[in-house]
């Protein structure tokens, strides 16, 4: 007599479900979040006619607290360079072109 093959089922779920936030705590974070990105694109919208002749679809880290923005070709040495003076602090990354787009949707 052949014996069936059985297959374990398979466990559906969160790898870690004691780290689910309330939905209180969420949205919060998305708020901060959206308004971090409100911050740095007032900046963006000054600079960018400036800039947008001469660095055209270069990549631009913007620095909200302190007005402070860091420009280069590679977007990893934009980086590097708001690293460099603010280490601790978050960035905002934007391209200097019509949009401000980093990638394709």
């Amino acid at each position: 007599m052949i014996q069936p093959i059985t297959h374990p089922t398979r466990r559906r779920g969160r790898v870690f479900p004691e780290y689910n936030l309330p939905p209180e705590q969420l949205a919060k974070r998305q708020a901060e979040i959206d308004t971090f990105g409100q911050r740095c694109k007032i900046i963006w919208q000054k600079v960018c006619p400036e800039l947008i002749e001469n660095h055209y679809n270069w990549f631009m880290m913007i620095e909200p607290e302190n007005g402070d923005y860091f420009i280069d070709q590679d977007e990893i040495k934009a980086y590097q360079k708001a690293r460099q003076k603010y280490p601790q602090n978050m960035v905002g990354t934007f391209r200097i072109n019509e949009t401000g787009a980093c990638g394709l949707i």
